[in-house]
Parts: C-alpha cells; sequence; structure tokens
C-alpha cells in the first residue's frame, strides 16, 4: 500500500530525474493531461467567481501577506510563545531540526503507544519527511483517510496536486482501484457508489486505530492552539476519537492571534477550492479530559526553513499557506501534472520551495520550469512574488555550476567564452553568420525550420523548433541599399 522502504520513493528529490526528463513521458500522456486540466479549469473558474464576490478581496491579500511576513520576522518569539501555551494546556511539544529527526521522534512515541496502525490525514509535510515508507519500514501500516490520499495510496500512486492529490486520476480508475483492493468486483464508478465504498473501508479504521497522525494549516501562538481544515469529515474523526494524536508542523505554520484567522481561512478556501468557507474547521487546544485525544504531541519541523528565513529575498517562500492557487494557474504545471517535480510539492512552489529545503544540492533544474509569466503572484493570497524567486534560484544553480566544474572541460562555459569572442568583433560577427547559415543548412528541413540539433543545441530544440538564419542579414541589406543621402 507504500513505496517499500528499500526502495528511494518516488517523491524524493534525492532520486528524482530533472524536470525535462520527468516531463518529457508525461507530456505523451493524453489521459493525464487531459484529467490534470479539466480538474484544474474546474477549480480555478470557481476561484475566480468568489474572489470576484469580494470587493476587498486585493485588501484581504494585503492583509494575509502582512500577517504572514510579521511571523516570519518575529517567529522565534511565536515559536516559545507557541510552546508555552501548548504545554500549559496538556500538550507536548518536540523539536526536529531535520526530517530524520522528526521521524525518530514520531517512531519512538508510536512505540510507546505500541501503535501498529495508524490512521492519517492527509499532511505534505509527512510526505516531505518520507513518513511513510519509515512506518511501514518499522511494522507501522499508515492508514491515509483524506479520500484522494487514499486512492493513492491503495493505487501504489503518488500525489500531483497539494490540495487535490488525485487530480490525475478519473473515476473510472478509481473504480478500477476500489474493486481490486476492497475486494468489490461489482463497484459501479458512479461518485456516490465510490465515497460510499471509502466510507464503509474507512469507518472501520477510525472506530478501531487509537493513534492518528495530522499536520496543520496554521499554529495560533496566542492559545497554542492547532488549525485543521479539510472537505470530507476524516479530519474531525482522526482529531476526535484516537486516544492519541500526533500532530507534524513546519515551524512556519504560526500565526500570532486567533483573529488572525479571520482572513487567513477567507483567502484559504477561495483560493484552493473555490469555496467561500472551508466545510470543516477544527482546532485543538491541548488535552481536554474526557474530551479526545488524551494524549497530544506536536513536532514542529525546521528541515531548512531556518536557512530559507536566512535569505531576504527567498524568505517569503515561507509564507505559504499551501492553497496552490499557483498550480492551477500555471501553464507549465497545466502540461505535465506534477509527477514531473519530484516533490511532495509539486507546481510554482515547489519549483521554489524544493531545492531550498533541498540546500540546492537536488531539484536543481525546478527553478527553470517556469515560463516567468507572473500568473503564479498574481493569485497567490499571500503575495509570494515567485518569479522573483525563481530569478535568485536560478542565479544560485549557475554559480554552483561554476564553481562545481572544471571550466576548460564544461562545454556550456566554452561555448560562453567562444560567444564573448565572436560578439567583441563586428567582423568576427559577420563570419561567424556566414558560417552558421552553411553549418545549419545541414539541419533545415524543407519547411524552413529546424526541428532537430546535435550535442547542446539539442536541449534548445528538445521543446522548440528553430528558424532558419535567413540568406540575408540586415547588416547586407542596409549595405545594399541604394545611397539615398543624408538619412
Amino acid at each position: 500500500m507504500t513505496t517499500p522502504a528499500h526502495h528511494p520513493p518516488v517523491m524524493d528529490p534525492r532520486f528524482a530525474p530533472p524536470f525535462p526528463a520527468a516531463a518529457l513521458p508525461i507530456l505523451q500522456n493524453t489521459q493525464l493531461r487531459t484529467n490534470v486540466a479539466h480538474a484544474t479549469d474546474v477549480i480555478q473558474t470557481k476561484r475566480n467567481s468568489l474572489v470576484a464576490e469580494k470587493r476587498d478581496w486585493q485588501e484581504l491579500r494585503n492583509s494575509a501577506a502582512a500577517i504572514r511576513a510579521h511571523v516570519l520576522a518575529n517567529l522565534g518569539d511565536y515559536l516559545e510563545q507557541f510552546e508555552s501555551n501548548c504545554t500549559a494546556a496538556g500538550g507536548t511539544v518536540h523539536w526536529a531540526t531535520d526530517a530524520a529527526e522528526a521521524r525518530t521522534i514520531i517512531l519512538d512515541l508510536l512505540r510507546q503507544e505500541k501503535a501498529s496502525e495508524v490512521i492519517k490525514i492527509k499532511t505534505m509535510t509527512s510526505a516531505e519527511i518520507q513518513l511513510n515508507p519509515a512506518l511501514e519500514a518499522a511494522g507501522i501500516s499508515a492508514i491515509e483517510t483524506d479520500l484522494a490520499e487514499l486512492i493513492l495510496q491503495l493505487g501504489d500512486d503518488e500525489p500531483s496536486h497539494i490540495v487535490v492529490p488525485a487530480l490525475h486520476v478519473n473515476r473510472r480508475q478509481v473504480r478500477e482501484i476500489f474493486a481490486e483492493r476492497m475486494g468489490l468486483p461489482q463497484l459501479s464508478d458512479d461518485p456516490q457508489a465510490l465515497t460510499a465504498a471509502a466510507r464503509t473501508y474507512l469507518r472501520r479504521k477510525f472506530l478501531s486505530v487509537p493513534t492518528a497522525i495530522s499536520g496543520a494549516n496554521f499554529l495560533i501562538a496566542e492559545n497554542g492552539s492547532v488549525a485543521i481544515v479539510e472537505s470530507e469529515g476524516n479530519g474531525r474523526m482522526c482529531l476526535t476519537l484516537p486516544r492519541t494524536l500526533i500532530a507534524l508542523a513546519g515551524i512556519e505554520k504560526l500565526l500570532p492571534r486567533f483573529s488572525d484567522l479571520e482572513v487567513m481561512l477567507q483567502v484559504l478556501a477561495r483560493s484552493a477550492t473555490g469555496e467561500r468557507m472551508n466545510p470543516y474547521t477544527s482546532l485543538w487546544s491541548g488535552v481536554v479530559p474526557g474530551d479526545g485525544p488524551q494524549r497530544f504531541h506536536i513536532v514542529l519541523l525546521d528541515n531548512g526553513r531556518s536557512r530559507i528565513l536566512a535569505r531576504k529575498v527567498e524568505r517569503q517562500t515561507l509564507q505559504c499557506i499551501r492553497c496552490a492557487a499557483c498550480l492551477n494557474t500555471c501553464p507549465v504545471y497545466r502540461q505535465t501534472g506534477g509527477h514531473a517535480y519530484g516533490s511532495p510539492y509539486a507546481g510554482p512552489i515547489g519549483a521554489i520551495l524544493t531545492p531550498q529545503l533541498e540546500r540546492m544540492q537536488h531539484a536543481q533544474s525546478l527553478p527553470y520550469a517556469s515560463s516567468l509569466c507572473g500568473a503564479c503572484y498574481e493569485v497567490c493570497p499571500v503575495k509570494i512574488n515567485i518569479p522573483e524567486v525563481l530569478i535568485e534560484l536560478r542565479a544560485q544553480v549557475v554559480n554552483q555550476q561554476r564553481a562545481q566544474s572544471s571550466r576548460w572541460f564544461d562545454p556550456m562555459f566554452i561555448g560562453m567564452k567562444a560567444a564573448n569572442v565572436t560578439f567583441a568583433s563586428a567582423s568576427r560577427f559577420q563570419i561567424a553568420q556566414r558560417l552558421g547559415r552553411i553549418g545549419l543548412r545541414v539541419f533545415t528541413r524543407s519547411d524552413g525550420w529546424i526541428h532537430r540539433l546535435p550535442s547542446l543545441g539539442g536541449r534548445w530544440t528538445l521543446s522548440r523548433d528553430l528558424r532558419a538564419l535567413p540568406n540575408q542579414t540586415f547588416r547586407d541589406w542596409w549595405a545594399a541599399r541604394p545611397s539615398k543621402g543624408n538619412r
């Protein structure tokens, strides 16, 4: 049901192929691209309609951005305040420097509970730290209770969207997965029938598994509460029925005050699912005797976030509230879906978040998975300037490549030096034009276009065609014009 622990997980940036290589087979998958385009169109249309009805939408965006920026500027103080208030309410706060430490903390807590199964609320942070494979390796079954996550888990698949993880799967495919894995050969692909099958399957788990793992949409420093929003009610079940609840959250998820939810919930619901409000908004504050989990733990995860926080341009990445509005509007994501990004975080936000979490050692192709059209910035409810961060990360990638490569054996470096020498002289430039025109004739088709170039030129023609060089340059044309006196 989950990726075997002895195999590198698919959605692990350390083992993912470069974005162009991962995207190529997806571009040839017509059904997947159709599914992604249809789903993003539906969400985007709903989002646009509900945003249009809010006359103060830009003011809400400004407020949400200001709240998140204020938190990041004072993160240390708010983390201490949250820990104090959460502990006073009966919770236990754990600090994890990286993914390995977070996994160790959670596994130790589950061993104390003698847990063989856990039920899970959808949490991208657990995917970030590869928690499910670690649980499986320890002999603990993790049951995803979000419908989309359940579909992917039973289908041995990976998420392709932040809010709608199974966006790339249609209902006929869901029917095939449920029929096989739930032993329901007569199951129809009617949405109500599929929902009923999932509900019956999960209800047994809700009522019998005493330990749950959740993420967090927001952490409230003022009272030590955890806020979780979702659309199906599975989160509410996981928050109320188990004996023990373990929450995993990035340290950037804080809000200063309970009243800040008034702004954040308005922009989140509209941006994420095209709804005025989320169907279920749950808040959990420590332990209440006789009501809900009697042991509550929260693991606060750094895993590179402090490094991001220290950099002026990149810091705004941490303002993200995981609404996925940038995915729904991105022309690149629309063509490739989420799998090509090789990370739990797909789309434009994934293109800037994943490389930074990986210390710029992995996923270096992701900052180039963008046309820099700016659509992501226009829809972001917390006003993250994703194109600005993409450009900064591209510069870092280039600087790393320069520092790591042996320049005189680097084709890119040699090519740039040759271009520098050529462009520095008009006569050399004219000679290069003539030689280029002759050399490219071999690759020019009858329609006047070059469809494929060898070597480094192949990177350009892999995804675009190149017009052949004209027979006459502008300089030649200008020189051949009859003299007309003063021009």
